[in-house]
């Protein structure tokens, strides 16, 4: 087994059992791509059992803690086993979830979702790509599915030296049919298309799922009746509101694609199509636009893009959130409604109410922080992984 020593006073974070271990904590040793190291501090003590990473400034991600685990097949079977019996205590009421959340469930770099017989996995470290197909045998024998797809196309998987790669890993034919990637899932008595080849991470947003039935939930209690859906993707919170009750939702994305989605899901779950207007345009500029001709909304979804991916993006970031959630403010009516989140890993919960405090203060105006969202529970964050609170979202009534 190969060591890799940690410099001097650098061990404080493997000791509250953090799995990262950075290139900058390294004082010697090294390994292939994926391969088991032991983790010691300076001293010699024995820290973790790692993948090692050559390329990627997170030069190791521990497996294990305990000096007397084995890092083998048998491991990463138990493993997966019990990432996807906890999703049974979850009571998640879809067939679209999350069954391995990579560091949250001890697999960094491993992600799993299942849309209802299908399996999409992305894997996005050299620990998980080393033991890969150990890991898709044991994903299909704990499901008792038959169908796993790869969408290991993440820009993530450049920093680890890895190659994009997607494709059917099990089961991409059917009676001599090339099996769909097209698949429709239940969610909240909704149906809701996805593309599990060409659509974002491994195809849809699952995180929000417990805040898309949140934001139907407060169409309905205050009435809303003109919403807009801002980076509306394929139109998750276009559907929940319409099941609100809002007469017109106006959804805003700069995909011209993710928009017939979008229109296919409005449609899918009997919606009138007069009562969906889509705008394939820029989202900052359509807010000015709103607000140069007067226009006002009852609730308002501010879903974007990862703005922050690191804290050393989270200046600019900063700015950015500031200014769409200012525009976002000051097209709400009194007593309107805002969704609005940050899906950055640089911008702490914290960072993000001030970021929107400070966009209320330069719109002008007040209001009252109902509620505090993040991610459904099939996303976990774990004590020691503070990090898996990537999603922070924020309910605002404006006073």
């Amino acid at each position: 087994m190969k060591t890799i020593r940690l410099r001097d006073g650098k061990e404080r974070s493997l000791q509250r059992r953090h799995p990262w271990i950075f290139e900058s904590a390294i004082a010697s040793g090294g390994a292939d791509a994926g391969e088991t190291v032991r983790v010691e501090s300076h001293a010699g003590q024995f820290l973790a059992w790692a993948a090692y990473s050559p390329t990627s400034k997170i030069r190791a991600r521990a497996w294990s803690f305990n000096p007397e685990q084995r890092i083998d097949a048998a491991f990463f079977v138990a493993s997966v086993g019990h990432a996807v019996s906890a999703r049974a205590l979850f009571g998640i009421q879809s067939d679209g979830l999350r069954l391995v959340h990579g560091e949250s469930d001890g697999l960094p770099g491993l992600i799993v979702d299942r849309y209802g017989d299908t399996l999409v996995a992305q894997f996005l470290s050299c620990g998980v790509e080393r033991w890969k197909s150990v890991l898709i045998d044991a994903l299909l024998a704990a499901t008792g599915l038959t169908q796993l797809y790869e969408r290991s196309d993440a820009n993530s998987r450049e920093l680890e030296g890895l190659p994009s790669v997607t494709g059917w890993l099990r089961g991409g034919e059917h009676d001599g049919a090339a099996t769909a990637t097209d698949i429709t899932l239940r969610e909240h008595g909704w149906n809701l298309s996805l593309s599990i080849a060409d659509g974002h991470k491994t195809g849809f947003y699952l995180d929000q799922r417990d805040s898309r039935k949140r934001f139907a939930e407060w169409v309905k209690q205050i009435g809303a009746q003109q919403v807009l859906n801002c980076f509306c993707y394929t139109g998750g919170f276009t559907v929940a509101a319409l099941a609100g009750g809002a007469s017109e939702v106006t959804s805003i994305d700069s995909s011209g694609p993710a928009l017939e989605r979008a229109k296919a899901n409005v449609a899918l779950n009997g919606f009138a199509p007069e009562r969906a207007t889509w705008l394939d345009a820029d989202v900052n500029a359509s807010l000015r636009q709103f607000r140069d001709q007067g226009c006002q909304f009852d609730a308002i979804v501010l879903d974007p893009p990862k703005f922050a991916p690191t804290v050393a993006h989270a200046d600019r970031a900063a700015r950015a959130y500031k200014d769409i959630n200012r525009l976002a403010l000051g097209l709400l009516r009194q007593g309107g409604v805002l969704f609005t989140y940050s899906c950055s890993g640089g911008i702490n919960a914290d960072l993000f109410h001030k970021i929107v405090a400070g966009a209320g203060i330069d719109a002008g105006v007040d209001g009252y922080i109902c509620e505090r969202l993040g991610a459904a529970p099939d996303h976990p964050m774990t004590v020691n992984f503070p990090e898996g609170e990537y999603l922070k979202g924020l309910v605002v009534v404006k006073k």
